[in-house]
């Protein structure tokens, strides 16, 4: 039979007859992708560290008769630490089914996001959330919702005084411009989007953002994320 090698990141696993297991790969080449890894619940299996969520690496898929089987793979990353530490395991998860919910077909800018928002998490020691936040917007700016904190995105005037996120655009807009679907951001909120969105992924640690800043900008991006996609994401 014909075999595929994919790179891919495992974001979702499940435990299905004796000792297979059922994945989910986000792949760089192909997009979201459902496999099986035959016999890798058993102590000795060749590929059981393969099969963890959270793993980086490339995979040799052959088309069986009901489902795709993953024959062979190379472990590029398994991101440990997020498995010993449960704010980061949990903040990780959150990207993962954020991609989860909103992929399908090959999305290579997504894919890179995923690797550096995983990457920041685990070995940068980005504090709780910030990664996530500028998962976010990354995602919204690849979309084609990117935030403008400076300007209304409406009328164009400099944003000064209150400010609203319009629901229906998703973009910030001026009280002038305001509509029933629109919500008031506070000013910290604000500050701590633009000061994560400026920010690379590696750099993360350094900022110290005040007045729980970055717990806002989730809470609001989280109902963008909603209103776009209908669907919430998972967030402990």
């Amino acid at each position: 039979m014909a075999q595929t090698k994919v790179k891919a990141l495992v974001i979702g696993t499940r435990d299905s007859k004796e000792k297979d297991k059922l994945v989910t790969l986000f792949s760089l080449e192909s997009g979201k992708l459902f496999v099986t890894f035959k016999g890798v619940r058993g102590d000795k299996a060749k590929m059981k560290a393969a099969k963890e969520l959270f793993t980086f690496g490339e995979f040799v898929l052959e088309q069986g008769k009901a489902t795709t089987i993953v024959t062979e793979a190379n472990v590029i990353d398994s991101f440990m630490p997020l498995r010993d530490d449960l704010e980061k395991y949990y903040e990780a998860c959150s990207c993962l089914d954020i991609v989860k919910k909103i992929c399908s077909a090959p999305d290579p800018k997504l894919f890179l996001e995923t690797l550096k928002a995983l990457k920041a998490i685990a070995y940068d020691n980005a504090p709780k959330y910030y990664a996530l936040n500028k998962f976010l917007l990354s995602l919204f700016d690849n979309m084609g919702y990117n935030l403008n904190f400076d300007i209304c995105s409406s009328c164009h005037a400099k944003l000064t005084g209150k400010k609203y996120l319009n629901l229906d655009y998703g973009e910030i807009v001026c009280s002038n411009c305001r509509r029933l679907t629109s919500i008031e951001v506070a000013n910290e909120t604000i500050a701590a989007m633009k000061l994560l969105h400026s920010t690379p992924y590696d750099r993360l640690s350094s900022l110290k953002l005040g007045g729980g800043g970055e717990v806002k900008a989730l809470d609001l991006l989280a109902q963008n994320f909603e209103w776009r996609f209908g669907s919430k994401f998972f967030v402990a």
